[in-house]
């Protein structure tokens, strides 16, 4: 049985932009595992009853169902344990690391630069759900906390530990990418996907290490449709 997982959709059903998601279509493209992606939707709570939660990424694999896209990776070890994504013991402790260093040093910038370029990737159907629990989270409204210049500033500074590694090797794994990898990059696709801003100048080596990214597995990040792809995306906001 092909392994299926639950992922977020825009207002065109192409439009695949959870950062968490994309964690794991990379790290299922590391293990050479096909998957069916379902679209869903932030309103589409019933759909994920069964998981016990309401958020993706959700993978179901036959009788397993697995939530949260670092147990997602987690999981995939266990279970399919050819091409180790964390590795064991040290290794895998260090990985997690880069779960909360996307998190909260990476996303901050990030949501600031592309937060009204989110608001009209999603569907019509999620907006309001979207606006009222982001401003709620936030504490105020979304055209406020949408300030691309605080945040490329914020996300200079934040990537100055990326480029210290990078400047050694050309993945964060090493030489060859790994979960480390994967677990940054998804926010990078989240801002792909959903926004036409340049978050990074070309000179810079994280620059050059996300266009090596982009390229993984037949340019599985690289083909990936934006929202600058969907005709008339930019109308009726």
């Amino acid at each position: 049985m092909a392994l299926k997982m639950f992922d977020l959709r825009g207002r065109d059903e192409r439009l695949r932009f959870s950062p968490y998601c994309w964690r794991v279509k990379f790290a299922l493209a590391h293990k050479g595992l096909a998957c069916d992606f379902v679209p869903w939707k932030f309103t589409d709570k019933e759909a994920l009853a069964f998981s016990g939660q309401g958020r993706v990424p959700v993978l179901v694999d036959g009788e397993e169902t697995v939530v949260d896209s670092y147990e997602i990776l987690r999981y995939l070890d266990r279970a399919y344990p050819e091409r180790p994504l964390l590795g064991e013991g040290a290794a895998a402790e260090r990985a997690r690391f880069f779960k909360f260093y996307s998190e909260r040093s990476l996303a901050p910038g990030i949501v600031r630069t592309i937060l009204m370029d989110v608001f009209n990737t999603i569907h019509p159907d999620d907006r309001d759900y979207f606006r009222t629990s982001r401003e709620k989270a936030f504490g105020r409204t979304l055209e406020e906390m949408h300030s691309p210049s605080q945040g490329l500033t914020m996300l200079d500074r934040a990537l100055e530990p990326m480029r210290g590694r990078l400047d050694e090797s050309e993945f964060l794994d090493g030489e060859a990418p790994g979960a480390a990898d994967y677990l940054v990059v998804g926010m990078f696709m989240w801002a792909r996907v959903c926004s036409g801003a340049d978050l990074i100048s070309n000179a810079d080596p994280v620059y050059a290490w996300y266009q090596r990214m982009l390229d993984l597995y037949d340019g599985l990040g690289r083909n990936a449709t934006r929202l600058v792809d969907v005709e008339g995306a930019y109308q009726n906001v």
